[in-house]
């Protein structure tokens, strides 16, 4: 595959990812927004978990730039990091 190619897979999957992001974005400030423990429970929980997806990713990027990985490739690995994380946020915001 030619370098562009694989850049514009990325591309794609980061904007597939953001419209995701969008959805669990909304059902969490409906949740917040209700107030009470449990939108108190959220925000901090939100809070907490974008500390650990950036720990994790920061760490998937060092990972790959150490062992030689093509930049596509690490923003790939970095992507799937958060992209694992919204899903997850996604399943347990909808219940």
């Amino acid at each position: 595959m030619q370098t562009w190619n694989r850049w514009l897979a990325l591309s794609s999957q980061a904007m597939m990812l953001g419209l995701e992001a969008q959805r669990v974005i909304a059902l969490r400030m409906l949740r917040i927004a209700g107030g009470g423990a449990h939108g108190q429970a959220e925000a901090e929980r939100m809070m907490t978990e974008k500390l650990a997806a950036f720990g994790e990713a920061q760490a998937a990027a060092v990972t790959g730039a150490i062992e030689g990985h093509s930049s596509h490739r690490i923003g790939a690995k970095v992507l799937n990091v958060y992209a694992k994380r919204v899903r997850g946020n996604r399943r347990r915001l909808a219940r």
